[in-house]
């Protein structure tokens, strides 16, 4: 079976596209092959800069021929629906066969298509995948119609089997398949024809072009890494630039570079975002004083004078670039020895947050507040706290981070530093956006803890006050990355809060401030309306305290709006809980068995139930006792329904008529101390455990006890012992909603 090679010959394609591209083109390269029934051994692709590359193994040399067998009308059915029949199946009166069925004579027609050739579908799957390529962004050139993401100079498409190889024919937009490639724009120009992937491959690695991309990028961080090695340094690890830098090069020629003295000073992430945004290039450290020091940049060629060329210009280039955030620090510097960070975070007051939730300003006044709240929960000082709301969000001002968005807080927290503030002021800066993603670190400093809740609370419940929540796969808020934060820094920090009840307060307090704000902006006309209306129904009932009672009604519904908006919110939060648990391996219905308790609001209290409920049913014992429950609880609903009355009244031990009942109701008896001990001290793994005693009394009681004995005392008396069963296992967990 023939090898099949592929390349996409253009200018030079950004690197952020390359990865995908090259999925895409396997994709739908094999894909369309599949369909057309010509199946494959494996395949794989490449990229560079110029190239998109996919080598497919062990084609078929032909699809395999197909019979398809159509049943169509009866044999005397009318003329026209006979005709309709033969010319969807493409064939003749005398080509179908009649069959007798139960039914009657009825007319099938079997139709065989023969295979393809390879070379032919081939090209056609080649050619509507390059004309119908899903690129973020395309282009055209010259007079042509095709589009693609740089201008597309060639293609090359064959097939190697051990006869040989050949081209396939083909050609799309006047680009005509062939057999030649180009290697090193400037090492190594000219094409060249290739015969097969190997010779591909090793061609191109001899005119200076490395063809895997991963390769690449590891040729790039060892050389860099020895490079800095032997000068006693180490390279500033970057996945994302290494793998970006990878796609801008062929042939990868590592060059380490000198920073000026003038700007070594600067703080380390400075130098270290400017070199990546402006120049992609690495940041070479000290790991001796942490200071920045040199750089590491990647050309693509080799040159006579190894570099130094480039070298040069690369550092004139980054010395311009460089005294720009040396100019950005200082003059930041002044400002905060000038006016403080406060003065600096100003002109917030003129930055809109959202149109219905003020101004950067006045969120930070929030903060403020909700950080000195939430202070003594923390263990942080109300007042440090408080300090640390008012000047995070000041940087936000600063032309540093006006120029490096991506340095918020990193250059607060110098700026704090610089100001004069301690006490974890400085840190509270930096961390209180954290954490942004899972797998980022969670502060743990009270103060930053204090403000960064201060900071995710208030976003959420300030957009759950005006109704932009999030929506199937919509989120422009990054409103489930704040829950999801808030939950992180609750459960690693083991800290107890009474949630609901707590953004109960700030809705409500949030709906009031809303309503004042629309009319500061413009709502006055229905403010006037709703006075007008409250007066004219006082004057109807001729009772000015009617006016007053009016308001107390708009003020009631403020609040049950806050209620409502809460309630969901929490449930938003429960939401999100459960997928952290579940990447923690415990399942929703164990989640949603510990939700349904009393205290849900309290994150850190219903993780330890869920996690002590998932260790108890993990076990044998916990895995029956629930088989056990169910089933008291299924026999006593039952009974329930049909004697309409419900047996909760205490079950009485001297009707105890078999051992294994009485041993039930000692069991129940000693159990029951147990975990009411242990849910009062909230230890719910002592409270799973002495829950999970019961299994085999509770096993032992449903073999040897018949539930509806013809004793009608006795009956309700086992009735209410199971109503005991229930009531004692509810009170742990809602049991009725773990499956199984």
């Amino acid at each position: 079976m023939p090898d099949l090679l592929i390349e996409l010959f253009s200018e030079e394609i950004p690197a952020r596209m390359q990865k995908r591209a090259g999925e895409d083109l396997q994709k739908l390269v094999t894909n369309g092959l599949v369909e057309a029934g010509l199946t494959y051994a494996s395949a794989a692709a490449f990229t560079t800069p110029r190239r998109l590359t996919l080598t497919v193994e062990g084609v078929l040399d032909q699809s395999p021929t197909t019979r398809e067998e159509r049943k169509g009308p009866k044999a005397d059915a009318p003329e026209k629906a006979i005709e309709g029949f033969l010319r969807g199946a493409g064939l003749t009166r005398d080509q179908v066969e009649e069959r007798e069925t139960p039914k009657g004579n009825v007319l099938f027609a079997v139709i065989e298509k023969p295979g393809r050739p390879a070379a032919e579908i081939i090209a056609e799957v080649l050619q509507a995948t390059i004309r119908n390529f899903p690129w973020p962004k395309s282009m055209r050139w010259g007079t042509g119609a095709l589009k693609w993401v740089r201008p597309l100079h060639s293609i090359l498409c064959i097939l190697t089997d051990d006869a040989g190889h050949s081209v396939v024919p083909g050609e799309v937009d006047g680009i005509t398949f062939g057999d030649t490639t180009e290697g090193h724009r400037f090492m190594a120009p000219g094409r060249f024809p290739v015969t097969s992937f190997d010779d591909y491959s090793a061609k191109l690695a001899r005119a200076h072009v490395v063809l895997d991309a991963s390769e690449r990028a590891n040729t790039i961080w060892n050389d860099a890494t020895n490079a800095a090695f032997a000068n006693g340094l180490e390279v500033v690890e970057d996945k994302g630039l290494l793998a970006e830098v990878a796609g801008l090069v062929e042939w990868p020629v590592v060059l380490m570079g000198k920073i000026g003295d003038d700007f070594l000073d600067l703080p380390p992430e400075v130098l270290q975002t400017s070199m990546k945004e402006h120049q992609k290039f690495f940041s070479v450290r000290n790991p001796k004083t942490g200071r920045i020091e040199r750089f590491i940049t990647v050309a693509n060629r080799e040159t006579a004078d190894n570099g130094v060329t480039i070298l040069a210009g690369n550092e004139k280039v980054l010395s311009a670039r460089l005294a720009d955030a040396k100019f950005f620090w200082e003059n930041d510097l002044r400002t905060v020895r000038d006016i403080g960070l406060e003065g600096m975070a100003k002109p917030l007051a003129d930055v809109t947050f959202h149109n219905k939730l003020g101004s950067q300003a006045e969120r930070v006044a929030r903060i403020e507040a909700l950080a000195r709240e939430l202070a003594p929960v923390v263990g942080a000082k109300p007042d440090l706290a408080a300090e640390a709301a008012r000047i995070a969000k000041a940087d936000l001002a600063s032309e540093m981070v006006y120029e490096f968005p991506e340095l918020q807080g990193i250059m607060g927290k110098y700026y704090a530093q610089a100001a004069g503030h301690d006490d974890g002021v400085p840190e509270a800066c930096d961390e209180h956006y954290s954490p942004l993603g899972p797998s980022d670190d969670v502060p743990t400093a009270p103060v930053s803890v204090a403000v960064a809740l201060a900071d995710k609370l208030d976003t959420l419940t300030g957009f759950w006050a005006i109704d932009e929540k999030p929506t199937g796969s919509k989120d422009p808020f990054a409103l489930r990355r704040a829950a999801l934060g808030v939950i992180r820094l609750m459960l690693e920090n083991e800290l107890r809060l009474a949630l609901g009840a707590w953004m109960f307060l700030r809705l409500a307090k949030t709906k009031i401030d809303i309503e004042h704000f629309e009319k500061l902006s413009g709502a006055e006309k229905t403010e006037a309306r709703i006075r007008e209306v409250d007066m004219e129904l006082a004057r109807e009932f001729r009772n000015r305290a009617f006016f007053k009672r009016s308001e107390e009604y708009r003020a009631g519904q403020t609040l049950q709006r806050a209620r409502d908006a809460a309630e969901n919110l929490l449930d938003f939060f429960h939401d999100r809980l459960k997928v952290h648990l579940r990447d923690q391996g415990i399942r929703h219905d164990i989640i949603d068995a510990c939700i349904a308790m009393p205290n849900n609001d309290d994150l850190n209290l219903l993780v330890k139930r869920a996690r002590a409920l998932s260790e108890t049913l993990a076990t044998d014992d916990g895995e029956n006792l629930i088989q056990g429950f169910k089933r008291a609880n299924n026999i006593l609903t039952q009974a329930e329904e049909a004697d309409g009355v419900e047996y909760s009244y205490g079950a009485d031990i001297k009707f105890a008529e078999e051992p294994q009942e009485t041993a039930l109701f000692e069991a129940l008896d000693a159990a029951e101390a147990k975990i009411a001990s242990a849910m009062e001290a909230q230890d719910f793994a002592a409270a799973m455990s002495a829950m999970a005693t019961l299994r085999s009394p509770i096993d032992a009681f449903f073999e040897a006890v018949q539930i509806n004995a013809d004793n009608q005392t006795v009956r309700r008396n086992r009735l209410n012992l199971l109503s005991r069963i229930r009531t004692l296992c509810l009170s742990v967990a809602d049991l009725t909603k773990v499956e199984g």
